[in-house]
């Protein structure tokens, strides 16, 4: 998948990045119904979003459902793996065996997406040992070999903001394809590699923002 301005290219229409956010909350639902059938509507009950902003994700998907049927549950399923990558395997690494790093190289959930983390590399040697999951960390000078080695084609960057630009630039060279940040800082990608970057504080601000608000507009209800 390359990224394009307005998301994600996936040999269909674009689909956005905020449609692509919301796929697997439907293939979830979808894996856990028993019904042969389901409607726009009864995944947005289901999953206390909007009825037109789920039939728009799904449209974008898998154009629109039959009148007074819907969706056939496992043709919708389908598409929903196939533009999620879910029968495909991409290989990553990740730099910056800390805590984040570690958590990250353990974690089962990317399997499920077509995504396998294969190892982490970090600057301090001592790192260099087996998870509990049993993948390994290796020390970086090993970091573009490896990534030839094991034809890695996305990024994850978990080291501080100093190193971080000079991780992404080797990164790239080893031949990345993606680049995933949770480095405090931006990055400068080169064109035809696709970028995200998370940023922790922002998203815990906007849920503490979201709080403030329902607690200001509960207060002036109560007046």
């Amino acid at each position: 998948m390359i990224q394009s301005k307005g998301g994600i290219t996936t040999g269909q229409p674009c689909i956005s990045k905020a449609t692509l956010g919301r796929l697997p909350q439907y293939l979830c639902f979808l894996e856990r119904t028993d019904a042969r059938t389901v409607s726009a509507t009864a995944i947005a009950k289901a999953l206390n979003l909007g009825e037109v902003q789920v039939r728009k994700d799904l449209a974008a998907v898998s154009g629109a459902g039959r009148p007074r049927i819907g969706y056939e549950t496992c043709e919708l399923a389908q598409k929903l793996q196939s533009v999620l990558g879910c029968g495909t395997k991409s290989r990553a690494v990740i730099v910056g065996a800390g805590k984040l790093g570690k958590a990250l190289l353990d974690y089962e959930g990317f399997s499920k997406y077509g995504l396998e983390i294969v190892g982490a590399f970090d600057i301090d040697k001592r790192k260099a040992a087996e998870t509990e999951s049993g993948k390994s960390v290796y020390h970086i000078d090993s970091l573009e070999e490896k990534c030839s080695e094991w034809q890695v084609r996305i990024g994850i960057i978990t080291v501080p903001a100093e190193s971080a630009q000079i991780i992404c630039d080797r990164l790239v060279g080893a031949g990345v394809s993606a680049i995933w940040s949770f480095a405090p800082c931006a990055l400068n990608v080169p064109d035809g590699v696709a970028f995200r970057r998370e940023d922790l504080a922002l998203s815990l601000a906007h849920l503490n923002l979201m709080i403030n608000d329902e607690d200001r507009r509960s207060e002036s209800n109560g007046k």
